[in-house]
């Protein structure tokens, strides 16, 4: 099996992109629509979202725990639904700056972990360590709406 690991690149290109767009943005860019259920923050704890439960399941290879019947399963859109709330509740800054803190250390965590553990070298496991993917679709949508905004 080939050591390819260059997810690690696209994660890291994806994470300094959210950094430079969030150090970047005001209260009030960070408080804007995204679409009609989501701001720009809200997207931001989306993508924190999506970062912990992989790091919850790399945690679990980290210590070396087998997969349990259900952590392969995919999340429906009802979760990212259910998490709106709580994220659009959490002040505009602090969420912001707490989704790159994990992204850092999802990325940190994955990096180290055995390929043979993880998509698609495993095709049972629940994690695909290329973040970047998730994180660039979402930070696309932030900046389209933010132009769109002017």
């Amino acid at each position: 099996m080939a050591d390819d690991r260059s997810y690690i690149e696209a994660n890291t290109r994806e994470r300094e992109r959210m950094r430079a767009l969030v150090e970047g943005l005001d209260d009030d860019a960070l408080k804007a629509p995204v679409n009609e259920y989501w701001t720009v923050v809200g997207v931001l704890g989306h993508i924190a979202y999506r970062d912990i439960r992989v790091m919850v399941l790399a945690e679990k290879i980290d210590r070396g725990e087998p997969w349990v019947p259900g952590d392969a399963e995919p999340d429906g859109d009802w979760l990212n639904d259910s998490t709106r709330p709580l994220i659009h509740a959490i002040r505009p800054r602090d969420a912001a700056r707490f989704a790159l803190r994990i992204a850092e250390q999802t990325d940190a965590l994955v990096a180290k972990l055995p390929l043979n553990r993880l998509l698609p070298h495993d095709p049972d496991s629940p994690i695909n360590a290329a973040r970047g993917e998730h994180r660039g679709e979402h930070l696309d949508e932030i900046e389209a709406a933010l132009r769109a905004r002017g």
